[in-house]
This record gives structure tokens, C-alpha cells and sequence, in this order.
């Protein structure tokens, strides 16, 4: 395992955090350096093909060791981290033989996490842990995915008895904000069918999500002396709050769960003569996406006659459920499910509530379900990573590939 600790600690410790406002791919400058990197280590460990092109997008090939032909199947994660919270100056923590208790990450800011809190922590007692300081989010989202990846292929590599079939891995920047596989060239990655190394705890198999909206609300307004006001004014902010309480209170993230969708406000600025606020829309089931996007229309359309023609609403889908195009070829759903099962992993199969790179792709002609990379809590201080996880992940990995070159198809 302290192979899988070495790595996985060098690729965190590079920022590699994304950004929304930029417009360039990578969005980031830094999300470079550990591009160049991964490119220079798939050479080393002996990948065929190893190219990273102008957008920082990263292919390799593991050449079939098979004499008959097989599909070409790929591995897929990304590099960049979240916006959402710091990935610089990552310092992260080894746990050994995890005892169940609370686990300090800083003791100056009293940071603590806790299975009081997260209760996932009890089912890794006696494992190693990696986790945070508390300063910082820890990048096993997805930088996990790629640890497995690489690792798996360098089992292969150094262990050619294992037989399989052409293997293809890419790593994309820019995931965290909803552009990872936006210049994947599907064409050219040239796989059958493809796995994204990147959901949550051990076990985890995930092949539909949400189909996902975001929309942005902006209220022009009417400023006059509230002494005067009567009749003339149009208060931005009010209309903005109004419009805000007619969605259902109990559809929110907080409120649900499974495959229940929501509306999430994340965020809101505003005065008397301008407010705007952005929210996301996400539902699993496409009529109710739907429904959904056409009560958002309602409520601006009966406001604007409310209120006079003040609300402009720029409404635009982001991505949809997988499973649409991962029903049709569910073998490769079910091939993942068997290589579990193979090195002693109960499969967890469950909606994702989300979207990965895989969404996309699918519906860009490369079905792409979605496997365990073991980290929790994403996003934040409190992320963490079993490493029998991760060793476990690349086991699931060499089993795919060893048991897609043993199948017909």
C-alpha cells in the first residue's frame, strides 16, 4: 500500500484548484503542473500513447496482451480540485490502524472529525486513514481516481500474466466546474465504453444522476423616497424574495434525498433598483426535470405581470442522467458489479446524487458509469480517505480489465 501512499500524497500537495470565471481550459494555470506530471510519470511506467494535448486533456494506452480482439474499454478521472474551499498548501494527516475515535486534524483551531458527526468513519476502524490539517480540502476527489488508475496500470505492466484486452485512460481538467468533459475527444480516446474513478465510499456503483439546470434570476427595480413611495416604487429586493417563497420549502437539499430533486438557491445579491440570485435545478426522473424548469417560468411570468415586466430569468440545462445511454449496454454495468464481487467488495448500486464527467460522455457517445475512488466528504476540511479503499479501487480495476479480456461480446 505505501506505494499507493506515496503517490496519491505527491498529487495532493500540487494545487490544482479550478475556477468559473476564467475562460480558458484549464481554467487554471496550476492545473499544468500536475498534468505535466502525470504525463511524464505514464511514460515512466512504461504507458504507449502518452499524449496531453492544448487543453491539458491526458491520454494513454495499455496495449492489448491478448491474441484474439476484445472492446477497448477506458479509466477516467480528473485533476483539478474545487473551487468550493482552499487546495493550496495541502498537508495531510496518515492515520494508522484507525481506533473509532474523534481524530484532531488542527489543534490551534480545535478542527476535529468525528464519527459522531460522520458515522462513514466507524466502518474504517483498524484502517489507515489520510485526512486534512483542517486548513484545507484534501483533492481524493478526484486525485484518488487517478492514484487507482495509474497504480492499476502499473500492476498490469509489471504483471503481463494478467491478460486484457487495449486499455485507454484519460484525466480532464476542469470537473469541479462542470467543463471536464466539454474537449474530451471521445473519437479519439477510441474506447468502447469507459469508467470514471470517481465516487465516494468503497463500493459505490453508480450508472444515473441527476439531469442538472441552473438558472439566473435578475429583478430590475424602481427607486423613490419610501416616504413617497406608494404606488411608484419596485422593490428588487422584495420581488426577489417573493419570487424565492414560492418554490416548495421541503425541495431542497437539506430536505431530500435518494432520488428526490431539488431547488437550491447558492446565491443572491441586491437593492431597490437591481437583485439577482442564481440557483441550481436537479431531478432524476426527466419529467419532473421538466416540471421543475416550467414552474421557475410560471413564477417569473406571473410576477412580471404582477409587478410589471421586471424579471428576466436566463435559464440553461447543464447536463442529464446517464442512464438513458448505460441501460442499453448494461454489461458494462454489470461487468464492474462481477469484479467487485471478485475481490470480496459488495457493490453498492445507487443514484449519484450529481454529475460526473461520465454524464456527458455517455451522451457524447462513450457510456460511462461510475465507480469508488473511497474518499469522503468532498469539498471541505473534513475529507477523507481510507487507503485499503484505494488499494481495493485498483483491484476493481486490473478485475475489469482482466474479465472484459475473458468475456465474448
Amino acid at each position: 500500500m505505501q506505494d499507493i501512499i506515496d503517490r496519491f500524497l505527491r498529487y495532493v500537495q500540487i494545487d490544482t484548484q479550478s475556477d468559473p470565471n476564467s475562460k480558458t481550459t484549464p481554467s487554471t494555470e496550476k492545473q499544468w503542473h500536475l498534468a505535466n506530471e502525470l504525463v511524464y510519470e505514464l511514460n515512466q511506467i512504461g504507458m504507449q500513447d502518452v499524449s496531453i494535448d492544448n487543453n491539458a486533456y491526458i491520454m494513454a494506452t495499455l496495449p492489448s496482451n491478448l491474441d484474439k480482439k476484445v472492446p477497448t474499454i477506458g479509466f477516467i478521472s480528473h485533476f483539478d480540485t474545487t473551487p468550493d474551499f482552499s487546495g493550496t498548501d495541502v498537508n495531510p494527516q496518515i492515520i494508522k490502524d484507525y481506533d473509532g475515535g474523534d481524530i484532531v486534524l488542527n489543534v490551534e483551531q480545535k478542527i476535529v472529525l468525528s464519527p459522531f458527526y460522520f458515522e462513514d468513519l466507524l466502518q474504517y476502524k483498524g484502517q489507515t486513514l489520510i485526512t486534512t490539517d483542517g486548513t484545507t480540502l484534501l483533492g481524493a476527489d478526484d486525485k484518488a481516481g487517478i492514484t487507482e488508475i495509474i497504480t492499476a496500470m502499473e500492476y498490469l505492466i509489471k504483471h503481463p500474466e494478467i491478460k486484457h484486452g487495449d486499455i485507454r485512460i484519460g484525466f480532464t481538467p476542469d470537473e469541479e466546474i462542470g467543463r471536464g468533459a466539454h474537449k474530451f475527444d471521445v473519437e479519439k480516446f477510441g474506447a468502447e465504453w469507459a469508467y470514471t474513478m470517481d465516487g465516494s465510499q468503497i463500493g459505490e456503483l453508480e450508472y444515473e444522476n441527476f439531469n442538472a439546470a441552473g438558472a439566473k434570476v435578475t429583478i430590475s427595480g424602481r427607486s423613490v423616497h419610501p416616504g413617497y413611495a406608494k404606488g411608484k416604487m419596485v422593490n428588487a429586493v422584495s420581488i426577489a424574495t417573493e419570487f424565492m417563497s414560492i418554490l416548495p420549502p421541503e425541495e431542497t437539499p437539506q430536505n431530500t434525498s435518494g432520488r428526490e430533486g431539488f431547488f437550491h438557491i447558492h446565491s443572491i445579491k441586491g437593492e431597490i433598483e437591481h437583485a439577482e440570485f442564481e440557483l441550481i435545478i436537479r431531478d432524476h426522473d426527466a419529467a419532473q426535470f421538466e416540471k421543475r424548469k416550467q414552474l421557475l417560468r410560471d413564477i417569473a411570468e406571473k410576477l412580471n405581470k404582477d409587478h410589471g415586466d421586471c424579471i428576466t430569468m436566463d435559464l440553461k440545462d447543464q447536463y442529464f442522467n446517464m442512464r438513458e445511454k448505460v441501460e442499453p449496454v448494461f454489461h458494462i454495468v454489470e461487468v464492474a458489479k462481477e469484479a467487485m464481487e471478485k475481490v470480496g467488495i459488495k457493490p453498492i448500486i445507487k443514484p449519484i446524487r450529481g454529475g460526473t464527467d461520465g454524464s456527458q460522455l455517455s451522451f457524447m457517445g462513450l457510456p460511462c458509469p461510475n465507480i469508488f475512488a473511497g474518499g469522503h466528504n468532498f469539498h471541505g476540511k473534513f475529507e477523507y480517505v481510507p487507503v485499503e479503499s484505494m488499494q481495493k479501487a485498483v483491484e476493481v480495476i486490473v478485475k475489469i480489465c482482466e474479465l472484459v479480456g475473458e468475456k465474448d461480446y
